[in-house]
């Protein structure tokens, strides 16, 4: 897990390290630049001529301590000047004095003629719009033939959410110091970071942020926190999962959600659908025990005996709207004593009287896309896009579930816990059948044992890892849901 942070977050954990530490600021500086000099050396990028654009704040102190250090490895460097010399920080003062007794050449214009450009201009402290100065010469640049990369955060960022403050640089490579920052990750601001280096410069908060910070991604150590199988287990002992799915002429989702619990490990599916289905389930997922039911009027007597059999229920993945629909969905609401995992048309026939999630109920992961989200919600779904965490964990806290929004990038927010943002993944899962095969894993996953927020979280992360896996193999365009689910074998096959 690696946590992600917030301009107010980081501010803290740059203070700390100063003022409880005892780790000089210029330390901090230079250990930054040199990060960022490293990083180009590392990557090969082209250093025939590089011009540094610097802001009058402590970002742009940054990037004249990138121009000394390239300077004095005999690297032809400009500096261009994009602030008032009045407005000067004290580390930017001292800065450009160290640089002007070093001669560094400095310009006061940018011509298309460099091989890399270096943009230090502002840091995560930006709260307002770049002025039309900056607009032009950030949309000047970026169409420039050369490489691009941003300290800290690529100036017109911010460091709170993915909107654009306006115009933005945008780089190849991001060099930013200690955590990932929120702005950094959301789109369409995440689309102007390039491939994000994160690099330690010596900043320590870690304790502060285990207690205090409201965000994470997990990475790959984290699947050590899938349950572990017992040597001695059988397939009760792994998990029962209820699938209450499909309806009529929509088998497909059944289908997908339950061979993605199965793929994920759990010990046994069953699997509640319409009788027109029968064949259909029997031949794609044999291994599924099935329970059908007249899709005009469902026998809730036999209903009733799954719930009680199961460990785990997911409800929703092509359950339909009609009225057998609503009278499961009533009913398993109202019935149900293990968690669940609500999909889907459950949440579109839930987004008619959400009131419903607010009575007592189980343990309850909750996955809308942007467009169940809305009907949920009442909100537009571009407002959803724009506040994707604040809308999930909003949601969250008010109905007391999980909340897994998902979107390029899914949010998993725990009620009055912290927030997930998950990271893996690709637009080629953007595909029909994706969000059941979502639903299935997280089904299975907590049906094994894990805690919901992990089964949630690391749903979540591992679908993303089985679609940059199956992107390797088919690409984008090609991608089915199929394709997810052939390829979460190779993600938890070395995790016992």
């Amino acid at each position: 897990m690696e946590y992600i942070v917030n301009a107010k977050e980081m501010k803290y954990c740059d203070e700390n390290t100063i003022s409880h530490y005892g780790i000089p600021s210029l330390v901090l500086m230079e250990r930054a630049a040199l990060s960022v000099v490293e990083e180009i050396f590392r990557r090969g990028m082209d250093c025939r001529n590089v011009l540094i654009l610097c802001g009058s704040g402590n970002n742009g102190a940054d990037g004249l301590a990138v121009a000394r250090l390239l300077y004095l490895k005999g690297i032809s460097v400009q500096v261009y000047l994009t602030g008032d010399k009045k407005r000067f920080s004290p580390q930017m003062k001292q800065q450009y004095e160290i640089a002007m007794k070093y001669n560094i050449p400095f310009v006061t214009s940018c011509e298309p003629d460099y091989s890399l450009v270096v943009d230090a201009v502002f840091g995560i402290g930006l709260s307002r719009r770049p002025d039309e100065v900056l607009t032009h010469l950030f949309d000047q640049i970026n169409q420039w033939n050369c490489e691009k990369i941003s300290v800290d955060i690529p100036s017109g960022i911010s460091a709170d959410h993915g909107n654009l403050m306006g115009a933005a640089f945008r780089a190849d490579v991001t060099v930013t110091f200690a955590y990932k920052k929120l702005g950094m990750l959301l789109y369409p601001s995440a689309e102007y970071c390039g491939d994000i280096c994160v690099a330690d410069i010596g900043i320590n908060a870690y304790s502060w942020l285990d207690r205090k910070a409201s965000m994470c991604h997990l990475v790959r150590e984290d699947l050590n926190k899938l349950e572990k199988r017992r040597a001695d287990g059988n397939k009760g002992s792994f998990g029962k999962v209820l699938l209450v799915a499909g309806s009529v002429n929509m088998a497909g989702a059944a289908v997908l959600a339950a061979q993605a619990a199965y793929r994920s490990g759990c010990g046994v599916v069953r699997i509640y659908t319409p009788e027109e289905n029968r064949l259909i389930l029997q031949t794609s997922v044999p291994e599924a025990i099935l329970t059908t039911y007249s899709s005009k009027k469902p026998d809730l007597s036999e209903l009733n005996e799954c719930l009680s059999w199961s460990d785990v229920i997911i409800i929703g993945p092509g359950l339909g709207k009609r009225e057998a629909a609503r009278t499961i969905l009533r009913n398993t609401l109202q019935n149900a004593a293990v968690p669940m995992v609500l999909d889907a048309d459950a949440l579109n026939i839930l987004s008619e009287q959400p009131e419903q999630l607010l009575k007592p109920h189980t343990e309850m992961i909750v996955t809308p896309h942007i467009g169940e989200m809305a009907r949920l919600t009442g909100l537009a779904p571009s407002y959803i896009k724009e506040n994707i965490v604040q809308t999930a964990e909003e949601f969250s806290r008010t109905y007391n579930v999980i909340c897994v929004l998902k979107d390029c990038r899914s949010v998993i927010a725990v009620p009055y816990g912290r927030t997930y943002l998950n990271l893996s993944g690709n637009d080629g899962m953007a595909t029909a059948g994706s969000g059941d095969v979502l639903a299935g894993m997280i089904g299975s996953l907590l049906a094994q044992g894990n805690k919901a927020e992990y089964a949630a979280a690391l749903g979540a992360y591992i679908h993303g890892l089985a679609g940059d896996t199956a992107k390797d193999d088919t690409g984008r365009r090609s991608m089915m849901a199929q394709d997810l689910v052939n390829n979460i074998p190779d993600i938890l096959k070395e995790y016992k």
